[in-house]
């Protein structure tokens, strides 16, 4: 792998709660990585360091050649960040904003005039370019944060739950810009909550829970390891849900989920067909109705919980 990012046992404790705990990984030039994890993870704790806002207590972060703690001030000349929440002037207009940070990072006055007019194209923003940010939606402004981290045109990209708040319209733009970045070059490290954004986005997934690394890998690999199929039931009568779990698990010694409100029903079938076939045979000797009974593949979400509940029963 050409490493853009390499995680080594980086450790990191606030007061008495263990923020990240050996914490290893490695990012792929010109991909993007996706850091996954439920609220108190350790994302957003991870990203300030990668991005020098905080030094680990242990361990060691090579990001695009500069070690995080020993060369920041290197480092912070090559990598670009947006954080959760656009940190913009709502005063100034959308140029101004971007000629401002460009300016910061002291380019001059014509070229931060030039390189604002190519961020507003470049984010679908030149009719707003010249009205204050305070007029500006959500979607808009978010755009407008991330085009201010390009504004030098950084070698990695950070995006800290860029997409929290947008209407879907507006994340699947901004999905469709993340996309156009890594094919010019661009090595971007997203952390996220949606699932499906993770799926759609991330060539490469670290999932973190309670601030350790539980698994990582591809969405593919991911999957697999679930067992590759599942076997999704549907029944007639949702009272019956908890009745239809008890006789799978009873069969199958699988982890079997009820979800949707007890509507649906599923379980890991590493042997396909086969466990439909027996799973429908039980269900009708037990004269259950069912609305649907199919085999699918696994789904990010099943990733997910399953590995978050194992970290939960391992504590």
């Amino acid at each position: 792998m050409d490493s853009i990012i390499s995680v080594q046992k980086i450790y990191k404790t606030f007061g008495k709660t263990q923020a990240l705990s050996e914490v290893s990984f490695e990012a792929e030039r010109g991909k993007v990585l996706g850091l996954l994890g439920p609220n108190g993870a350790g994302k957003t704790t991870l990203i300030r360091i990668l991005t020098t806002l905080l030094s680990p207590d242990k361990g060691k972060a090579i990001v695009a050649g500069y070690d995080v703690a020993k060369e920041a001030q290197k480092l912070r000349s090559v990598i670009g960040l947006a954080g959760q929440y656009a940190a913009v002037d709502e005063t100034l207009t959308g140029r101004e904003n971007l000629e401002m940070f460009a300016r910061l990072y002291h380019l001059g006055r014509k070229e931060s005039r030039n390189r604002a007019s190519a961020i507003l194209k470049e984010m679908s923003l030149e009719e707003a370019g010249n009205r204050p940010v305070k007029t500006y939606s959500g979607g808009m402004r978010r755009r407008l944060d991330v085009g201010a981290s390009l504004i030098f045109e950084p070698q990695v990209l950070f995006l800290d739950e860029p997409t929290t708040g947008l209407d879907p319209r507006a994340r699947n733009d901004l999905w469709r810009f993340i996309h156009s970045l890594v094919e010019k070059g661009t090595s971007v490290v997203l952390t996220t909550q949606y699932l499906e954004e993770a799926d759609a986005l991330a060539d490469r997934i670290v999932l973190l829970d309670k601030g350790k690394v539980i698994t990582q890998g591809t969405s593919r690999e991911l999957k697999r390891e679930l067992g590759g199929n599942m076997v999704e039931i549907e029944p007639k009568d949702w009272q019956e849900s908890k009745k239809i779990a008890d006789l799978l698990k009873n069969k199958f010694n699988q982890d079997v989920r009820i979800k949707d409100s007890h509507q649906l029903i599923t379980f890991p079938a590493p042997n396909g067909p086969a466990d439909l076939r027996d799973a429908l045979n039980i269900l009708e000797e037990s004269d259950i109705e069912l609305l649907h009974i199919s085999l699918t593949q696994p789904t990010l979400d099943e990733v997910f919980l399953s590995f978050t509940e194992k970290e939960t029963k391992n504590d």
